[in-house]
């Protein structure tokens, strides 16, 4: 099982090294490869000797383990991409696992905020409490740029380009990206630093970021939980929203405003299409009006 073990630490170089990946996605990977293995134990199959069938042997006990169809399909992703690794590097010549299809997931689509939902959040705040300005400009920063929560708190002054009209985001496994930044953001950003952030006493290491809470510490992210619960509470929001939900509306927005999904997949960070492809669903009253607009039957 020599080249196995080799093979192994090779494609977890690469995954570190010349893909980037984060950590956790790194090891959960490479525990996918070992479950594989693992399961050719002491036959010793040689990489090169592995064939479709064996891989769909091993799906199926993967199967009768009782895994969930997710857990199965993030199993089956990580070998797929060793054997894609192997045939790149030349160590092997085909690629057995090119059939493999992945279990079907039922995907929960995520909640979305309409446009008048999001401005009554925003209007729901307080501006009369030291910390209203600053919660004004974290929604609508999240809701604008479409940054993920972990973003927005570690977000720092050096990633602000007002006068060229982005901020640079890094992201999952350290990833950057440049998102295009609205005048809104940029007015609610000034005015927070004008009215709270400019009179606060900043505890020694937060002196960069930009979103500071009242002791002059940087936000955690329960803290902004906390600020959009207590909003939709005050309006009476009957859904259930967190910060990432303003995310996943920015998406949906700039989708049925006519964006390309490919420029919101730059614009989110994601690493796959697939990802972003959730975003494609759409709201009957949507595609009804659009069919009503655009379908020639119904032109003038």
């Amino acid at each position: 099982m020599s080249n196995w073990n080799r093979n192994i630490k090779d494609f977890v170089s690469y995954l570190k090294i010349e893909r980037g990946l984060a950590e956790n996605s790194v090891q959960a990977y490479q525990n996918d490869v070992v479950k594989l293995y693992n399961y050719f134990g002491e036959s010793s199959k040689d990489l090169n000797a592995i064939q479709y069938e064996d891989l769909q042997l091993f799906i199926g006990d993967l199967y009768d383990l009782g895994l969930s169809a997710r857990s199965q399909a993030r199993i089956i992703s990580g070998i797929k991409q060793f054997f894609q690794f192997l045939v790149l590097e030349g160590e092997i010549e085909n690629d057995p696992s090119q059939l493999l299809e992945l279990p079907k997931i039922g995907r929960k689509l995520p909640e979305v905020l309409s446009i008048n939902e999001i401005d009554e959040l925003i209007n729901a705040i307080d501006l009369s409490k030291k910390e209203g300005q600053r919660n004004r400009a974290i929604l609508e920063t999240l809701y604008s740029c479409g940054l993920r929560v972990s973003e927005l708190c570690n977000l720092q002054f050096e990633q602000l380009f007002f006068n060229e009209g982005f901020i640079r985001v890094i992201g999952k496994g350290n990833k950057q990206r440049l998102v295009p930044v609205s005048e809104s953001v940029e007015n609610e950003i000034d005015l927070y630093i004008e009215d709270m952030r400019n009179h606060l006493k900043i505890k020694p290491g937060n002196e960069s970021f930009v979103f500071l809470n009242r002791r002059g510490a940087k936000l955690t992210r329960v803290m902004i939980f906390t600020i959009i619960k207590d909003l939709a509470k005050k309006i009476d929001l009957r859904k259930t929203i967190s910060p990432h939900t303003f995310r996943h509306s920015f998406a949906t927005h700039l989708l049925e405003g006519g964006a390309n999904l490919r420029a919101i997949q730059e614009m989110l960070g994601h690493e796959s299409i697939l990802t972003t492809e959730i975003y494609t669903h759409l709201d009957q009253s949507f595609l009804k009006e659009a069919i009503i607009s655009f379908h020639p039957r119904n032109m003038k």
